[in-house]
């Protein structure tokens, strides 16, 4: 039978549990311990903010400076709530992020797309302040702790977890679950916590892979010319939706920034596949009066007369075969269609959608069926592309349930 513990240093404060040492979960305990409450923040890996670590190899994207209305855009979801999602993202919005790392000693700059980093592009260094903040509020560090159920209490919340030394069974006054989705599951985020809150009748949409690759079949002659290369300068539509960029071919299909704004489209598509306009600067007549005086070898001439790549051409033949007509393969070129087969393994994916259903939820982010239980960043049925609308919905989140969970009203 697991031991009940209790603190004696807690009583007479506010007992917060954060479950989960990702960006929201961080930042759970730190409103939380703000608040006044008296925080203990358990992860089941040795050491917190892998995830985070993860997503900043490349430099840290943490948020971006687009204007509000653009950014609010950028979030999808099943029966996604955005008055909610509006009120949420304005109570921590890209702006209160830069000044809060400012408030670390971690100035940001503005990058291209309008993607924010820190200056040193560095995760490390503003995790590590990050953490000393956390420990001088006198929030405590338990690593090494899976979360194997939670209960109601007449006084609060039970969690059992399974630890080093076998069982042990915390009482707290609040928690905020803050247990990632499905991608990246080596940093933490496996999803395991779903069985657990299904049995307490908390209603979970399925775990899907998102902001990832997505699959299509190339031939090994269209692999061996087009792998590892990418399209420049492209326009790209999934259904009613349509993206400008890049895309890299790989060799199971295509990654890049396009695949994953376009993912929750192609999810909703029941064959999907993508449409690539190969050269949005031209029009149709001006590509066919560049070609005008080309009787055969049409490839070869489009990639002297309309600049084509090689993987432009290859992935053209292996979908279309051979021209007679430079108009023809003009309008092939202006609309290619590309079957994909499906995105790839959640494993893989940057992020997942699905997750606690917005239903199970209060405005507070608290399960309406676990009185005093929030839930906090990529566990919610919510998702965003990457460019830092991903990050910064897990502050917003985090933010909200730490205030709410570090205000909970003890009794007397």
């Amino acid at each position: 039978m697991p031991c009940l513990h209790s603190d004696p240093t807690m009583r007479g404060r506010r007992s917060v549990a954060v479950v989960g040492g990702g960006p929201a979960g961080l930042r759970a305990a730190e409103v939380a311990a703000d608040e006044g409450a008296q925080v203990t923040l358990y992860d089941h890996k040795r050491s917190v903010g892998r995830k985070f670590l993860v997503a900043g190899k490349s430099g840290l994207n943490l948020t971006n400076d687009a204007d509000f209305d653009t950014f609010l855009c950028k979030y999808s979801g099943t029966e996604f709530p955005v008055e909610r999602w509006t009120t949420l993202l304005r109570g921590f919005d890209s702006a209160a992020l830069r000044q809060w790392a400012s408030g670390l000693g971690v100035e940001t700059f503005v990058a291209g797309g309008g993607k924010v980093f820190p200056t040193s592009k560095k995760a490390a260094p503003l995790l590590r302040r990050w953490i000393m903040k956390l420990k001088a509020q006198g929030v405590g560090f338990v690593v090494n702790h899976r979360l194997r159920d939670l209960r109601r209490s007449e006084s609060g919340v039970l969690l059992d977890f399974d630890c080093p030394t076998g069982q042990v069974t915390k009482h707290y006054d609040s928690v905020v679950l803050a247990l990632g989705g499905g991608s990246w599951p080596t940093t933490g985020s496996d999803g395991g916590w779903i069985s657990m809150l299904e049995r307490s009748g908390v209603s979970v949409r399925p775990l899907q892979a998102a902001n990832c690759g997505w699959e299509c079949d190339w031939t090994e002659s269209t692999r061996a010319i087009a792998e590892g290369r990418p399209l420049h300068h492209l326009s790209i539509s999934a259904g009613s939706h349509t993206i400008s960029g890049e895309l890299m071919v790989t060799r199971y299909g295509f990654e890049g920034a396009p695949m994953y704004q376009l993912g929750p489209a192609l999810r909703a598509m029941q064959q999907p596949e993508l449409i690539i306009d190969f050269k949005p600067v031209f029009s149709l007549e001006h590509m066919v009066k560049k070609m005008e005086s080309a009787r055969r070898d049409f490839y070869k001439e489009a990639r002297l007369r309309w600049k084509f790549t090689e993987p432009m051409c290859a992935i053209l033949r292996q979908l279309y075969g051979e021209f007679d007509s430079a108009e023809v393969l003009a309008r092939a070129a202006k609309a290619c269609r590309i079957p994909l087969k499906g995105p790839r393994p959640i494993e893989e994916a940057i992020s997942s959608s699905g997750g606690v259903a917005w239903s199970a939820l209060d405005d507070q982010l608290m399960l309406k069926d676990l009185p005093h239980v929030y839930c906090a960043g990529e566990m919610i049925d919510w998702e965003a592309p990457t460019g830092g609308f991903l990050i910064q919905g897990c502050f917003a989140t985090g933010t909200l349930t730490g205030r709410a969970a570090g205000n909970v009203q003890l009794k007397s």
